[in-house]
């Protein structure tokens, strides 16, 4: 499988004012690959529709305002490797102090920016064990989950950074629901689960290739059945035409085909499922008894 990366492009406009606030959206770009598998980009820019935290100028306290507005100067200036330094120095020198509290999360997405994804974590973690109540948590846990998410790889390589990326995200879904971070977070879930059907379609096709029909269709079944509103289900469900027909099961290829023409009438796959069915003298027909009927008794289409 060929896939194209479309690294993520973040704009970030920090306006730092002594006697106001100021905020920060970063925007990115997802890409994915030719055969509408899910992509993970590995740039530390890759962030869609997530809110910047609070960018908030410090004014009461006049050295540690100083310090700590140093620090939001040189994230602005696109330097934030000094800016994890400064806060750092914030966080050393005023520990008790509420901006203190702030600049362990600063840290965090200035180590985001940088790409430094595991110091990003490190930091929002420990911005959530100390603080769970505070009212920006709620970005610690978001940072957690996009830095895990960034880190996705192609579905040639090992899945476990996307499982944990997909665990992250529905944490925040789940714990802030309402929320900018959850409504991104639900959009990469869907990311993250195509993308783990995208590994399962990767391994099913080596399987074929192999005549290993028994183990493809093993995994072309769990796409279906883990993973069935996503954009592979259906070739998933060509292949299982495919192998049932190669394997000689007749009723299930049938089966796999009309399921596949019901849900999907005008995709490409079915055309060819139809073809391949009917090259045997028989035409789509769904037993109601079939596994494939039934995992598609209760589900809407994407």
């Amino acid at each position: 499988m060929t896939t194209r990366f479309a690294q993520g492009v973040a704009a970030v406009l920090v306006t730092v004012l002594l006697s106001g606030c100021a905020s920060s959206l970063m925007d990115g770009i997802w890409g994915d690959d030719s055969n509408s598998s899910s992509a993970a980009a590995n740039s530390s820019a890759a962030l869609t529709g997530g809110v910047a935290p609070n960018m908030t100028a410090a004014q009461e306290n006049v050295e540690v305002a100083k310090l700590y507005n140093e620090a939001l100067a040189s994230l602005n200036d696109n330097s934030p490797k000094t800016a994890i330094k400064q806060f750092g120095e914030v966080e050393r020198k005023y520990p008790y102090s509420s901006y203190a509290t702030q600049a362990i999360l600063m840290q965090s997405y200035a180590s985001y920016r940088l790409g430094k994804w595991d110091d990003a974590i490190i930091a929002a973690n420990r911005f959530i064990t100390l603080h769970p109540g505070h009212k920006d948590v709620g970005y610690a846990y978001y940072l957690v989950a996009i830095c895990t998410y960034d880190q996705i790889a192609n579905t040639k390589h090992d899945q476990s950074a996307t499982l944990k990326a997909l665990a992250a995200l529905e944490e925040v879904s789940q714990r802030f629901p309402g929320t900018a971070y959850a409504q991104d977070a639900a959009q990469k879930v869907t990311v993250a689960r195509d993308h783990l059907a995208g590994k399962e379609m990767e391994v099913g096709r080596y399987y074929y290739r192999q005549n290993a029909y028994l183990a493809g269709i093993n995994r072309f079944k769990r796409v279906v059945t883990d993973f069935r509103n996503t954009s592979q289900t259906p070739e998933a469900l060509y292949r299982l035409t495919e192998g049932y027909m190669a394997l000689g099961v007749l009723s299930e290829a049938q089966t796999a085909a009309a399921v596949l023409g019901t849900n999907y009438p005008d995709s490409q796959w079915y055309k060819d499922a139809y073809q391949l069915v009917s090259s045997d003298g028989k035409a789509p027909e769904a037993n109601s008894e079939s596994w494939i009927s039934k995992a598609f008794d209760s589900i809407n289409p994407m």
